[in-house]
Protein backbone atom coordinates (compact mmCIF):
# COMPACT_ATOMS: atom_id res chain seq x y z
CA UNK A 1 0.00 0.00 0.00
CA UNK A 2 1.43 3.25 -0.69
CA UNK A 3 1.22 6.02 1.75
CA UNK A 4 -1.96 7.77 0.80
CA UNK A 5 -3.93 3.90 1.05
CA UNK A 6 -1.81 3.32 4.87
CA UNK A 7 -3.16 6.75 5.97
CA UNK A 8 -6.81 6.15 4.71
CA UNK A 9 -7.08 3.00 5.92
CA UNK A 10 -6.19 4.01 9.03
CA UNK A 11 -8.74 6.80 9.28
CA UNK A 12 -11.07 4.70 8.33
CA UNK A 13 -10.68 1.95 10.50
CA UNK A 14 -10.23 4.76 13.79
CA UNK A 15 -14.13 5.67 12.52
CA UNK A 16 -15.45 2.77 12.19
CA UNK A 17 -14.25 1.81 15.92
CA UNK A 18 -15.76 4.98 17.07
CA UNK A 19 -19.05 4.40 15.39
CA UNK A 20 -18.90 0.80 16.64
CA UNK A 21 -18.10 1.52 20.04
CA UNK A 22 -20.45 4.87 20.28
CA UNK A 23 -23.08 2.77 18.85
CA UNK A 24 -23.48 -1.04 20.40
CA UNK A 25 -22.42 1.14 23.69
CA UNK A 26 -19.31 -0.87 24.23
CA UNK A 27 -17.35 -0.04 27.28
CA UNK A 28 -14.17 -0.18 25.12
CA UNK A 29 -11.55 2.85 25.23
CA UNK A 30 -8.23 3.54 23.41
CA UNK A 31 -6.15 6.40 22.85
CA UNK A 32 -7.48 9.47 22.38
CA UNK A 33 -8.17 10.43 19.40
CA UNK A 34 -7.61 14.32 20.24
CA UNK A 35 -4.74 14.79 22.63
CA UNK A 36 -6.80 16.54 25.62
CA UNK A 37 -4.95 19.29 27.46
CA UNK A 38 -7.71 20.13 29.94
CA UNK A 39 -5.87 19.66 33.38
CA UNK A 40 -8.63 19.16 36.78
CA UNK A 41 -8.22 18.59 40.36
CA UNK A 42 -6.85 14.89 40.45
CA UNK A 43 -9.05 13.23 43.35
CA UNK A 44 -8.84 9.81 45.22
CA UNK A 45 -12.20 8.12 44.64
CA UNK A 46 -14.26 7.27 47.64
CA UNK A 47 -11.41 6.25 50.08
CA UNK A 48 -10.97 8.40 52.60
CA UNK A 49 -8.75 6.25 54.61
CA UNK A 50 -6.14 6.43 51.86
CA UNK A 51 -6.37 10.36 51.91
CA UNK A 52 -5.73 10.14 55.44
CA UNK A 53 -3.19 7.76 54.80
CA UNK A 54 -0.99 10.36 51.98
CA UNK A 55 -2.51 13.65 54.16
CA UNK A 56 -0.01 12.36 57.15
CA UNK A 57 2.40 10.90 55.02
CA UNK A 58 2.88 13.98 53.01
CA UNK A 59 2.34 16.63 55.97
CA UNK A 60 -1.19 18.50 53.26
CA UNK A 61 -4.74 19.56 53.94
CA UNK A 62 -7.36 17.19 52.94
CA UNK A 63 -9.82 18.64 50.15
CA UNK A 64 -12.89 16.19 50.43
CA UNK A 65 -15.87 16.86 47.26
CA UNK A 66 -18.56 15.35 49.10
CA UNK A 67 -21.14 14.72 46.48
CA UNK A 68 -24.04 12.63 45.09
CA UNK A 69 -24.65 11.40 41.74
CA UNK A 70 -27.87 12.55 41.35
CA UNK A 71 -26.93 16.19 42.66
CA UNK A 72 -26.90 18.97 39.98
CA UNK A 73 -24.52 21.59 41.43
CA UNK A 74 -22.25 18.39 42.23
CA UNK A 75 -21.95 17.86 38.12
CA UNK A 76 -21.24 21.26 37.56
CA UNK A 77 -18.34 21.56 40.21
CA UNK A 78 -16.94 18.34 38.23
CA UNK A 79 -17.47 19.68 34.84
CA UNK A 80 -16.24 23.23 35.39
CA UNK A 81 -14.82 23.86 38.53
CA UNK A 82 -12.94 21.32 38.90
CA UNK A 83 -11.52 21.25 35.28
CA UNK A 84 -10.26 24.79 35.75
CA UNK A 85 -6.58 25.25 34.76
CA UNK A 86 -5.52 27.10 37.91
CA UNK A 87 -7.71 25.32 40.87
CA UNK A 88 -6.68 22.41 39.41
CA UNK A 89 -3.16 23.64 39.36
CA UNK A 90 -3.75 25.01 42.57
CA UNK A 91 -5.53 21.93 44.53
CA UNK A 92 -3.15 19.27 43.13
CA UNK A 93 -0.08 20.97 44.66
CA UNK A 94 -1.61 21.89 48.32
CA UNK A 95 -3.85 19.60 48.81
CA UNK A 96 -4.72 15.52 48.93
CA UNK A 97 -7.75 15.44 47.15
CA UNK A 98 -10.68 12.61 47.97
CA UNK A 99 -13.83 12.90 46.02
CA UNK A 100 -16.63 10.39 48.16
CA UNK A 101 -20.01 9.46 47.13
CA UNK A 102 -22.06 10.32 50.19
CA UNK A 103 -24.18 7.58 49.68
CA UNK A 104 -21.89 4.73 48.76
CA UNK A 105 -19.57 2.58 51.03
CA UNK A 106 -18.48 4.41 53.77
CA UNK A 107 -20.67 7.35 52.13
CA UNK A 108 -23.54 7.37 54.87
CA UNK A 109 -21.10 6.79 57.71
CA UNK A 110 -19.06 9.63 56.99
CA UNK A 111 -22.28 11.91 55.68
CA UNK A 112 -23.48 11.47 59.41
CA UNK A 113 -19.91 12.27 61.34
CA UNK A 114 -19.55 14.89 58.77
CA UNK A 115 -23.41 16.24 59.73
CA UNK A 116 -23.71 16.88 56.33
CA UNK A 117 -27.36 18.17 54.94
CA UNK A 118 -26.62 19.29 51.84
CA UNK A 119 -24.54 18.65 48.36
CA UNK A 120 -22.39 19.35 47.29
CA UNK A 121 -19.99 19.85 50.53
CA UNK A 122 -16.80 20.97 50.44
CA UNK A 123 -14.47 20.64 53.53
CA UNK A 124 -10.93 20.97 54.25
CA UNK A 125 -9.30 19.17 56.96
CA UNK A 126 -6.08 19.34 58.27
CA UNK A 127 -3.37 16.58 57.94
CA UNK A 128 -4.81 14.98 60.68
CA UNK A 129 -7.92 15.08 59.87
CA UNK A 130 -9.86 17.50 61.60
CA UNK A 131 -11.96 20.06 59.45
CA UNK A 132 -10.90 23.50 59.76
CA UNK A 133 -13.30 24.90 56.95
CA UNK A 134 -16.34 24.26 54.73
CA UNK A 135 -18.69 25.65 52.61
CA UNK A 136 -21.94 24.31 50.56
CA UNK A 137 -23.37 24.35 46.54
CA UNK A 138 -21.55 24.78 43.44
CA UNK A 139 -18.66 27.51 43.56
CA UNK A 140 -16.46 28.71 40.81
CA UNK A 141 -13.03 28.31 40.37
CA UNK A 142 -11.98 31.43 41.24
CA UNK A 143 -14.19 31.02 44.59
CA UNK A 144 -12.50 27.61 44.92
CA UNK A 145 -9.10 29.04 45.36
CA UNK A 146 -9.97 31.89 47.91
CA UNK A 147 -11.62 28.69 49.39
CA UNK A 148 -8.65 26.89 49.96
CA UNK A 149 -6.14 29.66 50.98
CA UNK A 150 -8.61 30.67 53.92
CA UNK A 151 -8.19 27.11 54.99
CA UNK A 152 -4.74 26.84 54.85
CA UNK A 153 -4.29 29.84 57.06
CA UNK A 154 -5.70 27.98 59.85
Amino acid sequence: MNRFSTSLFKYVTTALTVILVTVAGIKYYTAPLIASNASRINFIENSWDEALKQAAAKNKYIFVDAYATWCGPCKMLKEQTFTDDKAAAFYNANFINVAIDMEKGRGPELAQQWQLRAYPTMIIFNPKGKPVLGTVGFIKASELIRFGREALKK
